[in-house]
C-alpha cells in the first residue's frame, strides 16, 4: 500500500531518513571527541550546501540541516583546509596569528594523539551505535535457531555433486565447528568459488566431503538479482526455534555479527581485487535509496536493522587509508607521531588532491553501477 501510495517520493524519504541517521552517529562521535578534548566546533551540519534550518546552542555550535542530503560534518576551529573541504565546511583561510585562548579551543594545536582519537571517533561510534541497535533487537525479537541439518538437496547442485543427502548433520566447514544452519551460508559467503572441506554425520557415522559452492544468479529479499555463491541444500527446520536472549547473551551475538559483517566486506574487497569476484555488487547513493526504500516497506525492524548495517558500512569505509577519509587522516598523524612532525602542507595537499581522485572516480564507478543494475 504504501509502495502505491508514495513510490520514488517514499523510497528517497527512506534513504534520506536512513542517511541522515548513520551520517549524524558517525559525526556525533567526531563532536563528542573534539568537545571532550576541549576543541571549539563552530558547526554540526546533516547534509551540504545552504542551510535549510537550525540553531545555535550555549556554546557557540550552530547544529544545521542543509540543503543537499548526502552527507554531513562537523566544522572545528582551527581545522586545516583540507580538513574542511574533507568534511564540507570550506571557509576563506585565516592567516592571523591565534591567541594563546584561541590555541586552547584549536583542533590545530591539540597533541597528535587527541587529533587521531577525534577522528577515530567518527568511524567508532558508527560501530557501537550499530551493536546497540543489534542488541535491542535480539532482546526484542531474539533469534532463530536452526540446527545445521540438511533437509533437502537441489538436483545438478554443488551439493548435490560432492554426494551431500537429506539428513546429514554438516558439524564443521574447514575445521570451524558449525552450531546452526545459518553458519553454513556465512562461511559459503566467505569462500566465494573456492572448495570447502566439510566434517559430516551420515546415520551416525562421520563422513568428509570436498564441495565447491557455485556462483549463481538469484533474487534476494527484495527481488534483486545479484551473483551469489551457492551449496544447493535447504535446511530440514529440525529444532527451528527462536531463541530469547538476555542484556549479556543480546550484546555478545551483536558484537558477533558486527564483526562478521566487518568480515564478509573486507573478504569480498580482497576477492574482487584478486578478481575473484566481480564488482558487480560494489553499490552507491542510488542503490542506497533502492535498499533503504525496500528495507523500510518491509517494516519497521526491518528498517532498523538496515540502518545498523549501513552504520557497520559507513565506519569500515571511512577507515580505508586514504587521504581524504578519516583513514587518511589517521595515517598522516601515525607519520607524524613516527617522525615527531607533521608532512608538510604540500605533500598533506597532494595527499588529498590524490585521494580526492580516488574517491571521485569510485563513486563514478559505483554510480555507474547503480544505473546499470537499475
Amino acid at each position: 500500500m504504501l509502495e502505491n501510495l508514495f513510490g520514488v517520493p517514499f523510497t528517497l524519504l527512506s534513504f534520506i531518513v536512513a542517511l541522515s541517521v548513520v551520517v549524524f552517529v558517525h559525526e556525533f562521535g567526531h563532536f563528542a571527541i573534539a568537545r571532550r578534548c576541549g576543541v571549539r566546533c563552530e558547526s554540526f551540519s546533516i547534509g551540504f550546501g545552504p542551510e535549510l534550518f537550525g540553531y545555535t546552542d550555549k556554546k557557540g555550535t550552530r547544529w544545521k540541516f542543509s540543503l543537499i542530503p548526502l552527507g554531513g560534518y562537523v566544522k572545528m576551529y582551527g581545522e586545516s583546509e583540507s580538513m574542511q573541504a574533507v568534511e564540507g565546511g570550506v571557509t576563506e583561510p585565516d592567516h592571523k596569528p591565534m591567541t594563546p585562548e584561541e590555541k586552547a579551543v584549536s583542533l590545530k594545536y591539540k597533541p597528535v594523539g587527541q587529533r587521531a582519537a577525534i577522528v577515530f571517533g567518527g568511524p567508532a561510534v558508527n560501530f557501537i551505535f550499530a551493536i546497540v541497535v543489534l542488541t535491542v533487537i535480539f532482546m526484542i525479537f531474539g533469534r532463530p535457531v536452526v540446527q545445521p541439518i540438511v533437509g533437502g538437496v537441489v538436483e545438478d547442485s554443488a551439493a548435490a555433486a560432492a554426494g551431500l543427502k537429506p539428513g546429514d548433520r554438516i558439524n564443521a566447514i574447514d575445521g570451524e565447528p558449525i552450531k546452526q544452519f545459518d553458519e553454513i551460508r556465512r562461511l559459503v559467503q566467505l569462500s566465494y568459488d573456492k572448495p570447502l572441506h566439510l566434517d559430516v554425520t551420515r546415520d551416525g557415522a562421520p563422513l568428509e566431503l570436498s564441495i565447491t559452492p557455485k556462483v549463481v544468479e538469484v533474487k534476494d529479499a527484495f527481488g534483486n538479482m545479484q551473483k551469489t555463491p551457492m551449496l544447493g541444500l535447504s535446511s530440514s527446520g529440525e529444532t527451528a526455534m527462536v531463541e530469547r536472549l538476555g542484556p549479556v547473551g543480546a550484546l555478545g551475538m551483536a558484537v558477533k555479527q558486527t564483526y562478521e559483517v566487518v568480515e564478509a566486506t573486507g573478504v569480498a574487497v580482497g576477492q574482487m581485487i584478486q578478481g575473484r569476484r566481480g564488482t558487480e555488487d560494489l553499490g552507491g547513493p542510488i542503490r542506497i535509496a533502492k535498499y533503504s526504500g525496500q528495507a523500510a516497506k518491509s517494516g519497521p525492524a526491518g528498517f532498523v536493522l538496515f540502518v545498523a548495517i549501513l552504520s557497520i558500512n559507513l565506519g569500515l569505509i571511512n577507515l580505508v587509508p586514504v587521504p581524504l577519509l578519516d583513514g587518511g587522516h589517521l595515517l598522516f598523524y601515525a607519520i607524524e607521531a613516527i617522525r615527531g612532525r607533521p608532512l608538510s602542507d604540500r605533500a598533506q595537499e597532494w595527499g588529498m588532491r590524490i585521494g580526492l581522485a580516488l574517491v571521485g572516480a569510485l563513486m563514478v564507478f559505483v554510480t555507474w553501477n547503480d544505473i546499470v543494475q537499475l
